[in-house]
């Protein structure tokens, strides 16, 4: 049960260096023309999330009409997927929000005041076998090195907080394999990580979904499964 606190919870938001404090009294919303525009992306919706405080407690609802956002502690604790028309409450006090509009991402920091959770820290084991062990699953060097891969612009984007999310071609090419190799690689990916209970890499049963690259990307940043250190992995190509 999440215990409501009397004091007074402030939320801020921040996107591209610059930071927005919240105002309690009454919503703050966030798309292509709200309170805060990100961007004039087409494919963004104009108000796709909306902040409001109830009770002392802030929640962050999905308005848009057929995008998905993920939301995350950012270091794996707690993350989950808030689909049109849901909502869920703010209660850790620091958060990441991730969500794409056609070939873009986009990355908002959340700070809480006053939350009813922090989350604690679980320290990694260390491989005995050369694989990556990322969130109970071991990824190969090459699965690992796909996943940086996809994850470049992003995490080349850092504070700018939007990244072009790249082709599978392009990332083929990045990486020097056939197209074949590549998607082969990417299906075994989300597999594992699908199976681990990682939610919308899947469409259906026996069929990963068609956007699981963008989830997948999502999903890697949010966690930290992968950061700008790990570009150097790319370097060595």
């Amino acid at each position: 049960m999440i215990e409501q606190s009397t004091a007074t919870s402030t939320l801020t938001v921040e996107f591209c260096g610059e930071e927005y404090v919240c105002d309690p009294s009454q919503p703050f919303t966030v798309g292509r023309d709200a309170d805060l525009s990100v961007d004039s992306n087409l494919f963004l919706h104009r108000r796709l999330l909306e902040f409001v405080n109830e009770s002392g407690l802030w929640w962050v609802s999905n308005i848009g009409q057929t995008l998905s956002v993920s939301l995350s502690t950012g270091d794996g604790t707690y993350q989950a997927m808030i689909g049109p028309g849901a909502r869920v409450p703010l209660v850790f006090p620091h958060m990441l929000i991730m969500f794409s509009a056609g070939s873009f991402t986009y990355e908002l920091v959340l700070s809480v005041t006053e939350a009813a959770y922090a989350p604690g820290r679980v320290e990694p084991e260390e491989p005995l076998d050369g694989t990556e062990t990322i969130g109970g699953v071991q990824l190969t060097p090459s699965q690992r090195l796909l996943l940086v891969a996809l994850c470049e612009p992003m995490l080349k984007a850092g504070a700018m907080s939007i990244g072009e999310l790249p082709s599978s071609a392009a990332v083929a090419a990045r990486l020097g394999w056939p197209i074949t190799t590549f998607n082969r690689k990417l299906d075994a990916v989300c597999d594992k990580l699908d199976r681990s209970g990682v939610p919308g890499l899947r469409g259906g049963v026996g069929k990963l979904a068609r956007n699981r690259k963008t989830r997948l990307v999502e999903y890697a940043i949010l966690s930290r499964l992968v950061t700008a250190e790990d570009l150097a992995v790319l370097d060595a190509l």
